[in-house]
């Protein structure tokens, strides 16, 4: 059987006697401060006061197919695809490709998440090598100089060294960190499927707005050439006596005041095509191709709406805020950790020699194991003043999380009542009594 070397016998035993230390110290920890729990969902079965019929096409209206709330039914992720047009499916599978606002949110969770990667590096040892080479030569000024004196000693001294040092998680200090900065991971991947939600948003808004432009423009253009045909006519029939001059003063004053709408339309026209581009992720100068027109949109008949238990499950705004509300309870275990006391391990074995060959001899052994203990006594209340910081942050985060919730639930009751109550206020108010004729549709969407 191979014999060990000595330095090698004693540098495990010492190894062993040491992480047995630690780990024993290490199970033995707790953490501190308040355990997250997930808020409970809003006591709510619905978004209004009272239940809001379908919305259904006006008789008098745009011949347009009615529209269905479908109650409890899920949203679909390619939500924009009931429009069911293919140049806008288009653009957004270009946007969501190339817009930097997304590679920004994902590169912030590769950032959270690397730091909490690092913070769980302090639960293990703290390993570090180092090797000095020294020429040194002593001086023999302390002693009487004559002639028989022998001459100043020199040497070399090549020492090798581990430096060993761990900090036992007694109190759950680093334990409430890494929660933390998991947390912050969590709430950036909800950012960044917000950010998601918002640019395909965004993209479906701005192609609606150009094509409502589109329809205006076209309807002002129609009117401008009536409005000359019009002129056309009293010209004519003034000429043969037929009409007054001041019938003819009067209608190119309706055909100038109808002109003087379509540059406006024009430039809003231009400044959406400018926001779409931007969206698609291209500079200005490479205008995206798609077009948009009321006539190729179509209009969604069914309106998927979730309960409010399952909207506080999935809207990402809402789940960034919970994961913020983690945080801030993770950080107060933290600062409570900060004030108890705490444990110190270290350990510094090496090898010391007159040249590098002899590192490995017997007799050139050395280390040193210690421990210390500390504690704050005094600090002018500075940590407990973080502490008390740190629980204000969380009534902060969990006053924004409730905050999240109701303005989630606004925005879709102010949804639910702009697709029920679209024709007149009088309507509207018709519309939350039962049995009530339906509203027209205020969109010109095509119904097929």
């Amino acid at each position: 059987m191979r014999q060990l070397h000595p330095l090698s016998r004693s540098v495990r035993r010492a190894s062993r006697a040491w992480l047995a230390l630690a780990l024993l110290i290490a199970t033995s920890g707790c953490a501190v401060g308040p355990d997250f729990d997930r808020p409970e969902p809003p006591a709510v079965a619905g978004y209004t006061r009272k239940p809001l019929a379908s919305p259904a096409a006006d008789r008098t209206g745009p011949q347009v197919a009615p529209q269905q709330f479908q109650i409890g039914a899920g949203v679909p992720a390619r939500w924009w695809a009931a429009f069911r047009s293919v140049p806008l499916n288009e653009l957004i599978r270009r946007s969501v490709a190339r817009n930097p606002t997304l590679d920004a949110a994902d590169a912030a969770i590769r950032i959270a998440n690397e730091n909490a990667q690092a913070q769980r590096g302090l639960f293990y040892p703290q390993l570090g090598a180092n090797y000095t080479a020294a020429d040194q030569q002593s001086s023999n000024m302390a002693r009487q100089q004559g002639p028989g004196d022998p001459p100043q000693s020199r040497y070399s001294l090549h020492t090798a060294q581990l430096t060993i040092s761990f900090v036992p998680d007694l109190w759950g200090q680093n334990a409430r960190s890494v929660e933390s900065l998991e947390a912050q991971t969590e709430q950036a991947r909800f950012q960044l499927e917000a950010a998601y939600l918002t640019l395909t948003t965004n993209v479906v808004t701005a192609a609606i707005q150009e094509a409502s432009l589109r329809g205006q423009i076209a309807a002002t253009e129609r009117i401008i050439k009536i409005e000359r045909d019009i002129l056309g006519i009293l010209n004519s029939q003034l000429q043969a006596g037929q009409a007054a001059q001041v019938d003819v003063l009067t209608q190119q004053t309706a055909l100038a005041q109808v002109e003087q709408t379509l540059p406006p339309l024009q430039k809003q026209i231009a400044i959406q095509r400018d926001l779409l581009t931007a969206l698609a992720g291209q500079f200005s100068a490479d205008e995206i191709t798609e077009t948009f027109d009321l006539q190729h949109l179509a209009l969604p008949r069914n309106l998927p709406i979730s309960l409010p238990a399952a909207l506080v499950a999935q809207r990402p705004d809402i789940r960034a805020a919970q994961a913020n509300l983690h945080a801030a309870s993770a950080l107060v275990g933290v600062a409570i950790a900060a004030r108890l006391p705490n444990i110190t391990l270290s350990a510094n074995p090496g090898s010391s020699a007159f040249k590098p060959a002899e590192l490995l001899t017997p007799g050139t052994l050395f280390y040193t194991v210690a421990g210390s203990a500390t504690a704050t006594v005094f600090d002018g209340l500075t940590l407990y003043h973080r502490q008390k910081s740190a629980e204000a942050a969380l009534d902060q985060a969990g006053a924004l999380y409730r905050q999240a919730v109701i303005t989630a639930l606004q925005n879709v009751a102010d949804s639910l009542r702009s697709a029920a109550c679209r024709p007149t206020p009088a309507r509207c108010r018709r519309r939350s009594r039962p049995k009530t004729a339906p509203a027209r549709p205020s969109t010109s969407f095509r119904s097929s």
